[in-house]
This record gives structure tokens, sequence and C-alpha cells, in this order.
């Protein structure tokens, strides 16, 4: 288990690479960047691995620079638009020696038809998904990384909600390069219960994961029992990375930075909690 934290949560610096020594001498292991046009990206992707790795992509930018997932839209080109945007993002993440590119399937309501008793919305967009994995899947391998599969909770999508949904789809397309990407704050929301979730699935599936409490803020400002789920996490023997997405709480950049380094104190202890009661 190794702590990551997106790049935009570090302020203690005047630049990327102040941030991410910062974040290094606070114990942090890997970096995932944010979604920004290409060639911003490569900047920052070269600030960030001058210190640590790079762990993920979170987010994908179209050309307009609008942030886009549309693997379940219904129209076909915007379908093929959004296959060639997340080639070029995974190309990028093996380039950078990321884990992967994390891939919520779609935000909102089914865009797809009900064709009952034929298909439904959900039947309709697990083909698609199994067609996008056989296709994105083998392509994200040949980069050496992965098409991560991030389940989202009910406020924010219909559709794949759970982690057991995720690693369906990915039985279906038995193909290398796509794992899961477990939200502990989704998580939260959607599975009856988190460690036992972790045991079954983490082990096999999960390919990176994302931290924050349930308030969406940084862990430990809720009630998400971290030690419980590294506990299952460690009895899998799950080595990835785990990397803060989320708010921290301050209304200015140093009360930010302090209740940032207090969180990853708070992890650690956690993580170190966990392993010795495994």
């Amino acid at each position: 288990m190794k702590l990551s934290v997106q790049v935009h949560l570090i302020e203690a610096g005047r630049t990327i690479k102040d941030n991410v020594k910062w974040a290094k001498d606070h114990g942090v292991e890997g970096i995932e960047l944010t979604a920004e046009p290409h060639e911003d990206l490569k900047r920052t992707a070269e600030a960030v691995l001058n210190v640590l790795p790079v762990s993920s992509i979170c987010g994908m930018f179209d050309e307009q620079g609008q942030k886009a997932f549309d693997l379940l839209a219904p129209e076909v080109e915007k379908r093929r638009q959004a296959v060639e945007l997340l080639k070029a993002n995974l190309r990028l993440a093996g380039q950078f020696g990321a884990a992967g590119q994390i891939v919520p399937p779609m935000f909102g309501p089914p865009r797809v038809p009900d064709l009952s008793p034929m298909a439904d919305p959900v039947k309709i967009q697990d083909e698609l998904m199994v067609a996008h994995c056989r296709v994105l899947g083998p392509f994200a391998a040949k980069h050496n990384t992965k098409m991560l599969l991030e389940p989202l909770n009910r406020y924010e999508q219909s559709y794949m909600r759970t982690q057991e949904h995720g690693a369906r789809i990915m039985r279906r397309a038995k193909v290398k390069g796509v794992a899961l990407l477990s939200d502990l704050f989704h998580m939260h929301i959607e599975e009856t219960d988190t460690p036992a979730t972790l045991r079954a699935v983490a082990g096999k599936y999960t390919g990176s994961m994302h931290l924050a409490d349930n308030t969406r803020m940084e862990p430990g400002t809720g009630d998400i029992d971290f030690v419980a789920a590294f506990r299952a996490l460690a009895k899998v023997r799950y080595t990835g990375y785990m990397a803060y997405e989320c708010a921290i709480f301050g209304s200015s950049r140093k009360e930010r930075t302090r209740n940032l380094a207090k969180s990853l104190r708070y992890m650690r202890a956690c993580i170190a909690k966990a392993k010795r009661a495994r």
C-alpha cells in the first residue's frame, strides 16, 4: 500500500517540484496527475518525475479543453472520439510509468435508449463496456499500463456503482490491461461491507485506489474505518497506490497544507496498525 496525492492538492511550495518534494518528505510515494491538455500534462509529469513516480492519471480533456468520458454516448462518433482520447492518455500513462488512466464509464443518467424487452440501458451499456475493454485493454497492456474502471456512487452516475459490476465487465472482456479503481468514498455509499468487498476484489481486480473520507474531505475528518479497509488490503497483499482524491479543509494554503500533513500522518498510522493486525 503506497500513499499518493493528487498534484493540485499540494500547496506547500511555489512550484510543482517544490510541492512534490514536500509530499515526499511527508511520506507520499507517488503523485496522481489530473486532467490537463497533453502538453501541459507532459510538463507536469516531468516536474513530478524528478522527485516521485506518477501513480496514475485522473480525468481527460478533449480537443476543446472539456472533460470527456463518452464511452457510453448514443452517438457513434462521440464513442469513437472517447476511445481515441483514452488511447492518447493511456499512451502517456505508459510513458510516465503510471499504473493507469482512470475511467469512470459515464456521469449522470443513461444516455442510451431503453430497448426493453430486448435490452434495457444497463444491458446495452454492459455490452458497450465489454467491447471497449476488448479494444482499450490490449492497447493499455501494450503500453505497460492499465485502463482503470472506476465505479461511482448513485449521486454521480446511474451505471456501474459497485466493484462487482466492474469486475463482472472485466471477467466478460477477458483481456489484459483493465483493472478497477477502487474508491473508498464511493464504496462507503454503495457497498454494504467495504472491507469484505475489498477482500473479494482487491487482490485480483484492483489496480489503484482513491482515498477520501465520507465527507469527501481528507481522510481522518469523517467516519470511514480506514484501518478495517487497510487490513482487508493487507490480507490480499495489495501493494498498489492509494491516491488522495478529495478536498482539504482550510481557508488558506497554510491551513490546508497543515491539514494535509496531519491526514498523511493519520493514514500512515492506519496502514501500520492494519499490517500489525493482519
